[in-house]
């Protein structure tokens, strides 16, 4: 299909050569979902490639975002997606090597469009894997500006309480308030 995205999946294993469908783990918001193959559309590959329990806060403003919004927290920034991160993370993020798995988009349904999210019930052969050794290289090759924070918290909460479109990403790992 040709308007079908292009659908990734990011590890930090090099040798998955299936993928089979897991269930959503206790106490996750999507908890009861049928066993999933999660995938991610190369729109939003950005908020994945990162060492898997790194906490982030990822936005970006929708047409309908209000213009105050977009002012304060994407400020004066070319970039049309933000990737905020840890401060205590960014040894780990430097350090990481990650592989980039891509699905056959066949097979897959858009689950959450905002967040780019694309899920299959059953199990997925990838079509190839890309090794990428300099995640923050990877970062700036795309239309993304990585912000770099001591807490997550005050950004969170306030793009919580924004009209942006948001995903909150391991925050169970993200330092205490």
């Amino acid at each position: 299909m040709s308007d079908s995205p292009r659908l990734f999946h990011v590890s930090d294993q090099p040798d998955i050569a299936t993928f089979e469908p897991r269930p959503v783990r206790d106490g996750h918001p999507r908890q009861g979902m049928p066993p999933a193959v999660w995938a991610i559309a190369d729109r939003l590959l950005h908020n994945y490639l990162l060492p898997r329990d790194c906490p982030r806060v990822t936005f970006y403003a929708r047409p309908d975002s209000d213009p105050a919004d977009v002012a304060r927290l994407l400020g004066v920034t070319a970039a049309g997606h933000v990737v905020a991160i840890e401060t205590g993370w960014l040894d780990a993020v430097r350090q990481a090597t990650l592989w980039l798995y891509e699905f056959p988009a066949d097979g897959f349904r858009r689950h959450d469009d905002g967040a780019g999210y694309y899920v299959a019930h059953h199990a997925v052969a990838p079509l190839s894997v890309e090794r990428i050794d300099d995640v923050l290289a990877e970062l700036t090759r795309r239309d993304v500006e990585l912000r770099v924070t001591p807490s997550l918290w005050p950004l969170r909460d306030a793009v919580l309480a924004s009209s942006l479109q948001f995903s909150f990403i391991r925050m169970a790992n993200a330092r205490p308030r």
